[in-house]
């Protein structure tokens, strides 16, 4: 039997229908309580980057079908967006971003914008055809998120963080102070590849996150160290050394 859609678009009012018992889910929590996931349809602009909420993010848009994705988000105040393309596919999960300002607007109709993440949704069906859009669509979900900290916890994410920023003899500027940070601020300044950034989009807790950071940063560090030292090394070959000789 054929998938029915999920939703229906209405000619005369101009918008797509989402079918009413398809509109709210019911999800049980352990304690049990019930919570509501509201669907909806959203324009999506699928990129190579795992964007996280509260992120703000900075896009230089010169494609007609985003441009009027843009000029249509600035017009109706709606957001979009952000599935993370993996292996040129398009990840079921990704960010809801709204645009915060239009920094400039070139003669071309090209824009230099800046977003900020709101949450993250998880994609239901995706919308190949909007009616008179160049752009696509589609119909999300927004999983439920536990934003509770473990401060003790964190507060190691951030000092292993900062060691691994002195080795590689970088310097990186948070937007909060450190007893403000949670994992979503400080998730793109930890070494993570691409895969692993949307691992941890994918955990909807916050202190399974911090773990998640933890664990890749005591494996990562040690790797770090050692190359670093190996740098040296290298650098120190064919140099002038002053050596103690051994005694016997």
């Amino acid at each position: 039997m054929p998938k029915k859609p999920l939703l229906t678009f209405d000619s005369n009012n101009c918008c797509y229908i989402i079918k009413p018992f398809l509109a709210f889910n019911f999800q049980y929590l352990t304690s049990g309580l019930f919570y509501i996931i509201m669907t909806n349809f959203i324009a999506i602009f699928p990129l190579a980057i795992v964007a996280y909420p509260g992120e703000e993010l900075n896009l230089h848009i010169f494609e007609p079908r985003y441009k009027q994705l843009i000029n249509d988000c600035k017009e109706t105040q709606k957001p979009f967006g952000i599935p993370t393309v993996i292996n040129d596919n398009i990840s079921e999960l990704g960010t809801l971003m709204e645009v915060t300002e239009i920094i400039k607007t070139y003669d071309n109709g090209e824009m230099d914008i800046k977003t900020k993440g709101l949450q993250v949704f998880r994609i239901l069906e995706i919308v190949k055809e909007v009616p008179d859009k160049l752009y696509n669509g589609a119909i999300v979900n927004y999983p439920a998120n536990n934003e509770k900290s473990n401060d003790v916890l964190m507060q190691k994410v951030i000092e292993i963080t900062l060691k691994l920023h002195t080795i590689l003899k970088v310097k990186k500027e948070f937007n909060k102070t450190g007893d403000k940070l949670r994992s979503y601020d400080i998730a793109h300044h930890t070494g993570l590849s691409l895969q692993e950034e949307y691992d941890l989009l994918g955990l909807f807790d916050e202190m399974q996150r911090e773990e998640y950071l933890k664990q890749h940063l005591l494996k990562v560090l040690p790797i770090v160290a050692e190359m670093e030292t190996l740098k040296s090394r290298i650098q120190l070959n064919g140099h002038f050394k002053n050596l103690s000789g051994f005694n016997l």
